[in-house]
């Protein structure tokens, strides 16, 4: 009995000892620390909610404490929501941490911006304050709230689901349906007044245009974009900015997550998408990024004129495909494709392309990091199901004083099938075509002394990009591509920059010297 009753007695000690602790720690003396003083929430639009962000509250002494009080200084007016050791709520009491531990705050916010100003941006406020009534200790909570112009579906009252377009039938002649709607004709013109947010597709009816002005700034929330019905015309009316950073003059299309870390993240919206049928599209100092597909054309409306004539643009970091065009007639300069997961630009489908000075790359590591296709893909095929494949005439595919680069080895490939036409020709262009294995040789699609088909072109030789990984594909002066493209050129770059008029520059870029450190 005496030496079971020493092991009861120790672990009655055991339990004692750690019941005090749970329940018995002294008060907090005003020797919290932080990981931050001041968390900021970035930039939210107003009455959509931001991300989670979160701080640490840490005890670096020898002893366990309570915290008597966690509180927001606007009380119940708060629009923050906290989240404290695992409880939520916007006060919290007698809050313990454990000698040399931590415990994590959350903290988000909603605001509706016109509850607190007639601007069009606010910068909200509040503080969490740590034992208020003793020894006051706080951090700081910033978020910048937007306003903007929200556009989305209707909902049916009485079952509440949004409304749809109808995009055709399905083999069994099923409908085929998306969450969107038409834009309203005093919706057709997007001025810089204030940022759009779209929900859904917003489709521009036929017979109609959506104009958009310099210095609109469209955000889509995912699963969402812009369809242009047949005989709909979108017109995209960017123009040069003065700043490079503020780009206060550039047409942007983006998600509408505002947060640094979402500034790059492929996917986040569905696509711009040019329906069989829609034309005369322009667009110009245009920057669609963080798309599945930046740009899908479909068809074209059966004119001499180009159904799309996009210039002075950019297209980044798209999860699929940068411009993807079925049978499209495209005229582009000074364009500017890179990072996408498959393919930057897919001639597909036959077509009419033209594309002077342009810049195709893809360094992307989306996904896996392994592409298995090239940046630029070229074909006069489809395939629709397991046993069907169309095909349509290339009727041209130009390419002239283009880049076409990438971090693989091919970085420009053909798909053909005979008995439709395949035409194309690169003069002064510079192409990655690494062809170590010769799996191509031979291949007079690929006879690069064919002067018929290839002019002037030097391959596999450095561009010298500044940063391309960062969507950065302006060219140093030690490029392969400075002061190889053909005269006479056009008068700019991308950047409004004259370009040589003797010995101008492959690419969309003119060749600069690039300072350390920028």
């Amino acid at each position: 009995m005496r030496y079971l009753f020493i092991p009861f007695l120790l672990l009655v000690l055991i339990l004692w000892s750690s019941c005090r602790n749970d329940f018995e720690s002294e008060p907090s003396t005003g020797n919290l620390q932080f990981s931050t003083d001041t968390l900021f929430l970035d930039t939210v639009f107003t009455n959509i909610g931001s991300s989670t962000y979160s701080f640490k509250v840490y005890n670096h002494t020898n002893d366990d404490f309570t915290i008597p009080s966690i509180a927001l200084e606007r009380g119940k007016n708060s629009n923050y929501r906290l989240n404290v050791d695992g409880i939520p709520g916007q006060s919290f009491e007698n809050i313990q941490v454990l000698a040399k531990d931590s415990i994590f705050v959350f903290v988000e916010t909603t605001t509706n911006i016109t509850d607190q100003t007639a601007d069009i941006e606010f910068l909200y406020t509040d503080r969490v304050l740590f034992d208020p009534s003793g020894n006051q200790q706080d951090v700081d909570l910033v978020t910048l709230i937007k306003d903007a112009s929200f556009l989305f579906p209707s909902r049916d009252a009485m079952t509440g689901k949004p409304e749809t377009l109808l995009l055709g039938l399905d083999d069994e002649n099923n409908e085929i349906r998306i969450e969107g709607f038409f834009l309203k004709d005093e919706q057709l013109n997007f001025t810089n007044e204030k940022p759009y947010v779209i929900y859904g597709y917003a489709a521009v009816p036929s017979g109609k245009t959506l104009t958009i002005d310099a210095g609109v700034r469209v955000h889509f929330h995912a699963n969402s974009g812009i369809i242009v019905a047949n005989g709909g015309t979108l017109a995209i009316n960017g123009e040069l900015s003065t700043d490079p950073e503020l780009l206060e003059n550039e047409v942007i299309f983006e998600g509408d997550r505002l947060e640094p870390g979402f500034s790059d993240l492929p996917g986040q919206w569905g696509t711009i998408w040019l329906t069989a049928g829609s034309t005369g599209h322009t667009i110009n100092h245009t920057t669609i990024k963080n798309a599945t597909v930046g740009i899908l054309m479909d068809s074209n409306d059966g004119g001499t004129d180009p159904t799309l004539t996009i210039k002075n643009s950019q297209i980044y970091n798209s999860s699929n495909v940068g411009l993807l065009a079925r049978t499209g007639t495209i005229l582009g300069e000074n364009l500017v494709i890179n990072n996408a997961g498959q393919v930057s630009l897919n001639c597909s489908l036959g077509g009419s392309y033209n594309f002077d000075h342009c810049t195709f790359t893809n360094y992307s590591s989306i996904g896996s990091g392994f592409r298995e296709l090239p940046t630029v893909l070229i074909d006069n095929n489809l395939k629709v199901n397991e046993t069907d494949v169309v095909v349509a005439d290339l009727i041209e595919a130009n390419f002239s004083n283009c880049i076409i680069y990438g971090n693989q080895e091919l970085e420009l490939l053909f798909s053909k099938i005979e008995g439709t036409a395949f035409n194309y020709n690169f003069k002064n262009c510079l192409i990655r075509f690494n062809d170590t294995g010769d799996q191509f040789n031979g291949n007079s699609l690929y006879d690069f002394t064919n002067t018929d088909l290839f002019e002037n072109v030097i391959l596999n030789e450095e561009p010298e990009f500044k940063t391309p990984f960062k969507n950065i594909l302006n060219i140093s002066e030690n490029s392969a591509a400075n002061g190889k493209a053909s005269t006479p050129t056009m008068g700019t770059d991308i950047l409004g920059v004259p370009r040589n008029a003797t010995a101008p520059d492959i690419g969309a870029y003119e060749s600069a010297v690039f300072e350390e450190g920028n």
